[in-house]
């Protein structure tokens, strides 16, 4: 409630009536006037309240009277009444009823009770109520009340001298906040500015209003006070410490700042009166330097006087505050101030004043914006003092100092070791936070080691805030101990938070102008006040810089403690975060070189660190000038070693230890990297090398992406890692990953910077890898990688550095694993940009895609394998992903896939063709047609290679897909090309150049056509026989199935440049290959004897090359007949035939005359007209209009075929020929003809001379089908058939049919000898014979006189049966009695060809017996010689068949001739013919050759059966027309006859078959015919009679001598027998005879008598006598014939009565 309202009031009137009661009370007796006095109060407040409404004021008013009975009451110095008074007093100004008056007389008052040392506390109590309630109490009052308390403060009581003095401090308060508050009202109004005071009026200032003047007294007088000069205003004061008013003046400056800022006179107060008598006071301290003995509390002998304790806490006190508040106005006695204040931390200094400054500095350092005033009022200014940089260096020294001297503050002066108990004895006794129990070392607690020295650290304030601890130890007066640790603690926390605060500040500032800019820049241009700001900034890190560094790098060496550690490098950190946004490059390096120095091993050589310490400024401390060892092997066991690994240096140099300590620096190191990359600028290339070796020392290898993770390197002693770092390896190895991710967030340059770095980094490794196979660090290229691809949206502008290093430096090194990474990080790149959604994207930015994809073609120039196997797995990858985007890149993607050398293993080429399989069988639709010809050429370079043969025939097999693709889309095609040929035109054109394109002319679909052709052309020539063999397949099938769309001209192209071209490629190849025996083709695989030669596998290719040629031109013929120079290349061909058929290897030989009967084969094309139905392969495909000449298997596509579109898109119709015109052929079939014959004439030459072994003699299937091409030649040239050709045709026939047949081939071509066969060629030979023979029996007359050439031809064949032909000089043998493995070559068995030939002869024979040309040419006598050899031979003919064949054809051919040959007797023609055929007679009847002496008796008696056949003709056909046959024939024939019937048997039978061996039967023919024609009455000429009776006559003559010599014989012998054999042969003849006489006798039984001459009856008669004689003999075979012969004498017994009768029995 407050005072003012009614209720209180009238509480107020109650307590005031109830106490002057009570004091009346109390006074009654002893003190009466003041009873009277009270009780007169009583009735005076009544009066009061009872008159006025405003009670409060009224009762202000009369103030005065209502107090005056309490102060009376006071007077009394009875304790009772007075404290009841005071009470009362003090309700009253509580309630504000007291005037200024009252409060005049209420302090003197009080001032008495004072002096009478009564009631102090009350009395203190009172005047604080009295002051705070109001400002009624002004000047001398005021003055006298605060004399009061201070004289209070001085009594012995310390209840009261403490109460006393918080009561002055509250007091001196009160006076300002009234001066404050003052201020506050008259804030609005405009006030004169007062003069400036000059002089120093000690009374007062004029100018002031009153609370002011107060105050100003006030302090002026607390000045004076403590100068220990005497007070102006404080009149009465008795006695002052200067502790207390330091602690006021401090407390005033501290709480009122703004009152010194705002009145000039206070300001004056400052500067003339405060700053001097602090400077004065401070001189002890100043001069006193601390004696070598070093004991805090001991006396020193020097003169000067000592520092005090509480007087020099406090000004320090006061110094912070001055510095604090009223730095600006004192700037000059500030930097006195700091430089004092740089000069207490000295080393000499006592420990307690260090340990007071320190504070006092931290306390400066938690105002960065103070720090910056220092750094623009001194650091900046010339010829001033660098306070600023006094004090950061001072605290490093201070620091330093520390480390270096034994704690000054302790007895004990040595350091103690870190295993022992640590600062055992404390100065005084005082077990400060850093005492550790016995075996402290051993203590978690957290401390800095060095070199020995132990300093515990402390928790000394809260971050950011300077609390001290003995700076606020007003109570103490001697000097404290100070802990162990404790200076070095608060120093720590000082440099700690003067960089938080410095850079928090900066970066604040910085921002905030980074965006004004900003804004700035979009409304209006720069403005001018910037670089003020930025100097500053810059001054003061410049300033700071190096004491930093140095304290701080210190520190960190010695920090065991995590936190601390993390502290440091959080500061270190940040300043070098600060110093890249001020683009202040030697400090950031320096920063970061220490946490990289941390990071690493101690002693770590480093190359890049050490040099950039050297290029330090000198400005480095005491403990940085000594070659100190950052990290000493006793403090190493304060760190726990987590890690050991191997450095990453050339020479390989052990181990080395990771503590943990090193691992958090790792971790500030990523730090810094992750969130300021943008400004470290070029110090990237520390922080990089440092991560690189860490990474390396712990073993981390890169995986996909860059990302490293952890792995172990081969060589070497493998790194050990404790669990505590395992765990963290994986944050650190994330860490690094989110380091390169952010470098996305990078401006263009740093991101350079960063790349440059990584550059650098990367060369440094590679230097290192080279010339040992150490396991390289592929940290940098990992990292090039992870920044490419987390930078894909920019990649532009850091792809050029980014490849070009890892293509020209890494790709080539010779590390196989440091390549292997480059390649994996080029390609990952690639990929990764090609897969990126670009803006725009790639598809609309072509450059950008070629700029992407250009590194992979650059990679084909790299000779390692491992490079390209990376770079072919990548354009799979592209392909499988990116194929359908590819668009202008597809011309590069293609180079990559074709830069296959021969030198590159298979698997590289296996990679590189399946690359080109996806592409054909996929992609070929979404390419440029433009790179249609590329995808032929690569296509063709994997045919061409030699290292994989599957590859290469697959690609073959490709080639066939794409001419199937550029079938089916044949018209798109043409017509991209043709656009894009327009253009290339026009730019030809605009250039004046001819356009550069393989075969130009010809339409550019039509070039693609003949690119394919090449390149499969230059297959078909390939080394390897398999390759040759598909290509030529594959091409000639894509000719034949996709030529109709080449226009006409191209097929000129195709003709000459590839066809002809390849052929004579291959001649060339097949004549010059090699003869070596190939043993086998690699591997286990064995070659067949007929390709185990090149020249034998170049033969294939050949057969190939030729077969398909041959069969386009037959195919074809239509469409090239239209080219003008069909004849020449008609000619080519057959010269091509030609060379192949006369080729020393059979199967190309063969093989050509395939080809060539295939070009025979064509037909004349059928006019549009007489089209048939169904179309044959024969009519050219270009007519066709509802069939498309279609690859195998092939779908009819579209009913309008691509050809004629595209004829007419060319323009181009195929002109037929108009009606009822013939293409005249003629020409073409007499150049065949002429072909046809060298051919023959060659291949059937007989070699020159036979001893030469390597001899070539043509095959039979080779001349069998040489011959067989005759007939379908002959069609075509039969009208102009002459008969020279006919004789150039006979040799021909005749050398084919004379060659012998290699041995080992034999078997397969002869029959075995009994089987009458022929062989195939022996047929052809026949066949082409009969062709002609029939051609002439239907052709004109003049073609007949062709027969008689024909039948000596056919003569000549027959004659071999019995002469085999001559081969030469050659030796054969005769397949019956050749070994085969003996005689080289066989003549083949002629006897069957022979034989035919002579059926064919008799049946030709036949037909034309009576056609003039054979009359005139004597055909007859000429069949009569040519059998006459094998019927003379007869058994020893080398076929029985033939003499037998030989027997009937000469029957056959004189039952048909003899007559023609009768008729023309008279011409004469046939003359010659009779004693041929005398000779033919008698050469087989009487031959000379005797039967085999295994002939059967049936044989013989069939052999006999021809013989009596050849008699009878002779019977029947001639000797009835003796009389047209010329008389010599005549006789010939009788005395053979008369030869056959008496001819003497062969002498080598058995005697049980010697009556059939003897030819009985044709000598009983001959002798019946001899009689026949003997006693025939037909007899016309006498002669013919002769010959008859004389060969009679001759024939008993000699019946007679050989009885008798037989009957001698018989006799001689007697008894004793004749030799076997002797007399065999004698019963043989007496047999014979015996049977001729029996014969004879029968013959003339059957005779007209009249025809036997008187003579014979009388030879025959006298012949009975010799008979009879021969009874006795002693052989029954003669016996036996003898009662034969003696038989028919009956018919002679009884005397003839007449001639007639005679003739008749």
């Amino acid at each position: 409630m407050s005072t003012s309202s009614p209720e209180a009031v009238k509480k107020l009137l109650e307590n005031m009536q109830a106490d002057l009661r009570s004091l009346s009370m109390e006074c009654k007796k002893k003190f009466p006037p003041v009873k009277e006095a009270a009780e007169s109060g009583i009735v005076k407040i009544k009066t009061i309240a009872a008159r006025n409404t405003d009670i409060l004021s009224a009762l202000k008013e009369n103030s005065s009277e209502v107090v005056q009975p309490f102060l009376m009451g006071c007077g009394t110095k009875e304790p009772k009444i007075t404290q009841l008074c005071l009470a009362a007093i003090q309700r009253l100004m509580s309630h504000e009823v007291v005037s200024e008056a009252a409060a005049g007389n209420i302090i003197n008052m009080l001032w008495q009770l004072m002096e009478n040392g009564l009631e102090e506390l009350k009395l203190l109590q009172t005047v604080l109520v009295l002051l705070t309630t109001n400002t009624i109490v002004h000047d001398e009052v005021l003055s006298k009340a605060i004399v009061l308390c201070f004289r209070l403060h001085f009594t012995k009581d310390n209840i009261t001298n403490n109460t006393a003095a918080a009561t002055v401090r509250q007091v001196v308060t009160v006076v300002f906040e009234r001066m404050v508050a003052e201020d506050q009202k008259f804030k609005g109004l405009t006030e004169e500015p007062p003069a400036v005071q000059g002089n120093s009026n000690r009374r007062s200032v004029s100018t002031l209003r009153p609370s002011a003047k107060d105050a100003y007294m006030l302090f002026q007088d607390l000045c004076q006070l403590v100068n220990a000069d005497a007070p102006y205003w404080l009149v009465g004061m008795t006695e002052m410490t200067r502790t207390f008013g330091l602690e006021l003046l401090e407390s005033v400056l501290n709480d009122f700042p703004e009152v010194f800022l705002q009145h000039q006179e206070f300001s004056f107060l400052l500067k003339e009166r405060v700053c001097p008598l602090v400077i004065k006071l401070f001189s002890p301290n100043i001069k006193f330097r601390q004696g070598s003995s070093g004991g805090g509390s001991a006396s020193s002998p020097a003169p000067v006087e000592k520092p005090y304790f509480p007087i020099c806490m406090r000004l320090l006190r006061v110094v912070s505050v001055l510095i604090k508040h009223f730095y600006s106005l004192l700037v000059t006695e500030c930097e006195i101030f700091l430089s004092l204040l740089v000069k207490f931390l000295d080393g000499e200094k006592p420990q307690w004043l260090r340990a007071v400054a320190v504070e006092s500095v931290h306390r400066l350092c938690v105002q960065p914006h103070l720090l910056r005033s220092f750094c623009q009022s001194y650091d900046m200014k010339q010829h001033s003092t660098k306070v600023f940089r006094d004090i950061v260096n001072a605290l490093g020294s201070f620091i330093q100092s520390l480390f270096i001297l034994p704690s000054a503050g302790n007895t004990s002066s040595t350091s103690t070791p870190a295993g022992g108990s640590v600062s055992g004895s404390q100065g005084s006794g005082q077990g400060g936070p850093g005492a550790a129990g016995p075996g402290g070392g051993l203590t978690t607690q957290a401390a800095f080691e060095y070199r020995g020295t132990w300093i515990p650290l402390m928790t000394v304030s809260v971050q950011g805030s300077a609390k001290a601890t003995y700076l606020e130890m007003l109570d103490k007066v001697e000097p404290p101990s100070i802990p162990e640790g404790y200076a070095m603690s608060v120093a720590f926390s000082a440099l700690l938070d003067l960089v938080r605060g410095i850079t928090t500040m900066i970066e604040r500032e910085l921002s905030k102008q980074e965006q004004e800019a900003a804004v700035r820049e979009e409304a209006e241009p720069v403005g001018p006040q910037e670089p003020m700001a930025h100097e500053v900034w810059e001054e003061m890190v410049n300033a700071c810089w190096c004491g930093l560094l140095a304290a701080l790098s210190l520190l960190l060496d010695a920090s065991t403690d995590e936190t601390a550690t993390e502290n440091i490098l959080k500061a270190e950190l940040s300043m070098a975060s600060l110093c890249g946004r001020l683009c202040l490059v030697t400090p950031r390096d320096a920063f970061i070189t220490a946490i990289c120095k941390a990071s690493l091993p101690p002693h770590y050589a480093l190359t890049i660190l050490s040099s950039n310490t050297a290029n330090l400024s000198n400005k480095v401390y005491s403990i940085q000038g000594q070659s100190v060892q950052m990290v000493s092997p006793s403090s190493e066991s304060h760190q726990q070693v987590v890690a050991v690994g191997q450095p990453l240096t050339t020479q390989p140099q052990g181990t080395v230890v990771l503590t943990a300590k090193n691992i958090q620096c790792m971790r500030t190191l990523l730090n810094l990297a992750h969130c300021h990359g943008a400004y470290l600028g070029t110090s990237w290339q520390l922080v990089l090398a440092t991560l690189q070796h860490l990474v390396w020392i712990l073993g981390l290898k890169p995986a996909v992406g860059g990302v490293l993770k952890p792995g172990r390197a081969v060589e070497g002693p493998s790194t050990v890692l404790t669990t505590a770092v395992m765990t963290d390896l994986p944050v650190i190895s994330n860490i690094l990953s989110r380091l390169f991710e952010s470098s996305q967030y990078l401006d263009d340059v740093s991101l350079h910077h960063l790349i440059n770095a990584l550059c650098s980094l990367s060369m440094e490794a590679m230097e290192m890898a080279y010339g040992n196979n150490k396991e390289p660090s592929l940290f940098a290229v990992a990292k090039l990688l992870e920044t490419g691809l987390v930078n894909m949206d920019r990649i532009e502008i850091l792809w050029r550095p980014l490849t070009a290093h890892l293509l020209e430096k890494v790709c080539q090194h010779p590390n196989a694993r440091m390549r292997e990474w480059g390649a994996e990080a080029i390609t990952s790149l690639i990929k990764a940009g090609l897969s990126f959604k670009h803006e725009p994207p790639l598809s609309q930015n072509q450059r950008l895609q070629l700029l992407l994809l250009n590194p992979l073609k650059e990679l084909s120039n790299v000779l390692h394998a491992d490079i390209r196997q990376k770079q072919l797995e990548c354009v799979l990858q592209i392909l499988q992903n990116q194929g359908d985007s590819l668009g202008p890149g597809w011309p590069l993607v293609l180079g990559v896939i074709g830069a296959i050398r021969n030198d590159q293993g298979e698997s590289l080429i296996r990679t590189a063709f399946q690359c080109l399989q996806l592409v054909v069988t996929d992609f070929l639709p979404t390419m440029p047609c433009m790179c249609l010809q590329i995808v032929v050429d690569v296509a063709g370079s994997f045919g061409l290679q030699n290292q994989e043969l599957n590859i290469s025939l697959t690609s073959i097999g490709l080639l066939w897909n794409i001419s199937d693709y550029f079938f089916q889309r044949g018209e798109a095609i043409t017509e991209e090309l043709e656009r894009e040929e327009a253009v290339l035109l026009k730019q030809a054109q605009d250039k004046g150049e001819p356009l550069n394109r393989p075969f130009h002319p010809a339409p550019p679909f039509d070039c693609l056509w003949l690119c394919l052709y090449a390149k499969l052309g230059e297959l078909c020539v390939d080394p390897r026989p398999a390759v040759r063999k598909s290509a030529g397949q594959t091409m000639f099938s894509t000719i034949a199935a996709h030529g109709t769309l080449l226009q006409p001209p191209t097929w000129n192209i195709v003709v000459w440049k590839v066809l002809f071209h390849l052929l004579d490629c291959v001649r060339k190849s097949s004549t010059t290959a090699d003869k070596e025996k190939i043993e086998s083709g690699g591997g286990n695989i064995l070659i067949h004897h007929s390709r185990d030669t090149a020249e034998k596998q170049w033969a294939e290719t050949w057969v190939l090359t030729l077969a398909g040629v041959a069969r386009i031109f037959n195919t074809r013929r239509y469409l090239l007949q239209q080219l003008g120079d069909f004849f020449k290349a008609w000619e080519v061909l057959l010269d091509h035939i030609q060379s192949a058929a006369l080729s020393k290897n059979n199967e190309v030989s063969l093989a050509a005359l395939k080809s060539f009967q295939e070009i025979l084969q064509l037909v004349t094309p059928i006019k549009d007209t007489d089209k048939p139905d169904s179309l044959t392969m024969d009519v050219p495909p270009v007519l066709m209009e509802s069939l498309q000449g279609s690859g195998p298997g092939r779908p009819l596509v579209r009913s309008d075929s691509l050809a004629e579109r595209l004829a007419q898109r060319y323009g181009a119709q195929p002109s037929l020929p108009p009606p009822g015109e013939e293409l005249d052929d003629s020409a073409l079939w007499w150049s065949a003809w002429n072909t046809w014959y060298r051919i023959g004439t060659e291949c059937t030459r007989p070699p020159s001379c036979g001893t030469d072994k390597l001899v070539f003699v043509p095959s039979q299937p080779f001349l069998t089908a040489l011959i067989q091409i005759f007939p379908a030649l002959y069609q075509h040239i039969a009208g102009g058939f002459s008969m020279e050709d006919l004789k150039k045709l006979g040799v021909i026939l005749h050398g084919a049919v004379s060659v012998p047949i290699s041995s080992d081939s034999s078997p397969f071509i002869l029959p075995s000898y009994t089987e009458a066969v022929l062989t195939s060629l022996q047929e052809a030979v026949l066949t082409a014979l009969d062709v002609l023979q029939k051609a002439i029996c239907v052709g004109s007359e003049n073609l007949q006189v062709m027969y008689p050439a024909i039948f000596e031809q056919l003569l000549l064949f027959v004659e071999f049966s019995c002469k085999p032909p001559q081969y030469g000089k050659m030796e054969t043998k005769h397949v019956a009695n050749a070994k085969y493995n003996q005689a080289e070559w066989v003549a083949l068995n002629y006897v069957p060809f022979a034989e035919r030939s002579l059926e064919v002869v008799v049946d030709l024979y036949h037909k034309t017996a009576c056609h003039k040309a054979v009359i005139n040419e004597k055909v007859l006598q000429n069949i009569i010689k040519t059998l006459r050899i094998p019927l003379g031979l007869k058994y020893a003919c080398p076929a029985e068949s033939t003499w037998k064949l030989a027997v009937s054809s000469l029957l056959k051919v004189l039952s048909i001739g003899l007559p023609v040959a009768r008729q023309q007797a008279s011409s004469g023609k046939f003359d010659t013919m009779w004693p041929e055929l005398a000779n033919a007679f008698e050469d087989f009847l009487f031959t000379k050759s005797s039967p085999p002496d295994n002939l059967s008796i049936q044989e013989f008696q069939r052999n006999e059966a021809v013989d009596v056949e050849v008699v009878q003709l002779i019977s029947t056909e001639i000797l009835p027309f003796a009389n047209f046959i010329p008389k010599e024939f005549v006789g010939r024939i009788m005395s053979m006859l008369n030869k056959g019937s008496i001819h003497s048997q062969s002498s080598s039978f058995t005697e049980a078959e010697m009556d059939i061996r003897m030819r009985e039967e044709f000598s009983k023919v001959c002798f019946e015919t001899l009689l026949q024609f003997s006693f025939s009455n037909k007899a016309s000429t006498p002669q013919e009679g002769y010959i008859s009776r004389m060969a009679l006559s001759v024939l008993l003559q000699r019946a007679q001598d050989v009885l008798r010599r037989y009957v001698e014989d018989e006799r001689l012998s007697g008894r004793c027998p004749l030799p076997r054999s002797a007399n065999m042969q004698q019963v043989t003849e007496i047999i014979f005879v015996l049977k001729a006489i029996s014969t004879l006798m029968d013959s003339l039984k059957k005779t007209q008598p009249e025809n036997v001459d008187g003579n014979v009856w009388a030879q025959v008669i006298a012949l009975y006598p010799t008979l009879v004689e021969c009874i006795t003999c002693s052989s029954p075979e003669v016996s036996s014939a003898l009662k034969d012969a003696l038989g028919p004498f009956k018919d002679f017994m009884q005397p003839p009565v007449s001639k007639v009768q005679n003739g008749e029995s």
